[in-house]
């Protein structure tokens, strides 16, 4: 039985972009992603988060903006293998007129009823509402404040739900 998988957004939970950006949060290192021509991005990550997110039991898989380039600028800095990523296509930041998230729909899809937990700034509870009628295994949406990023509540909240999205299949 596959384990139930676990979707990482970048930028909030990985990545607090919205702290203040003159104090690079503790425990984070500060790099320089070059994604498109002309000014670099500034990321912060915390390289205890992919040990952290590894030792959880849940199979990794990015659903964020990054996309494939989270393998390159992400995955290192913190310590993950590479993963497997949702691909948004053409549905990449389009905006829905239901208040869905653009992400919600392609990352239901993606888990094909599988169980899943969700991390992401950007969450609300018409995607909450949208799992729950469209994805036929248990969900869990974790929101994480982006002035903050993942912090030990949140892991363990994300193991505590663990024993819940697994034993429900």
């Amino acid at each position: 039985m596959p384990r139930p998988l676990l979707f990482l957004d970048v930028d909030g939970p990985l990545n607090p972009y919205a702290a203040r950006p003159e104090r690079r949060p503790e425990g984070y290192t500060t790099i320089r992603a070059s994604l498109r021509p002309g000014r670099p991005l500034r990321v912060r990550l915390n390289p205890s988060h992919g040990p952290a997110l590894l030792s959880l039991g849940y199979d990794l898989c990015w659903a964020t903006t990054w996309m494939a380039e989270a393998n390159r600028w992400i995955a290192p800095v913190v310590g993950l293998p590479e993963l497997p990523y949702v691909d948004f296509g053409a549905d990449l930041f389009a905006e829905r007129p239901d208040g869905v998230h653009w992400k919600t729909a392609a990352i239901v899809a993606y888990a094909a009823g599988r169980p899943f937990a969700w991390v992401d700034d950007e969450q609300s509870p018409a995607d909450t509402a949208y799992a729950a009628a469209h994805h036929p295994g248990p969900a869990l949406l974790h929101h994480v404040d982006p002035r903050l990023g993942l912090r030990e509540g949140d892991f363990t909240a994300l193991a505590n739900a663990l024993g819940g999205l697994v034993t429900r299949l």
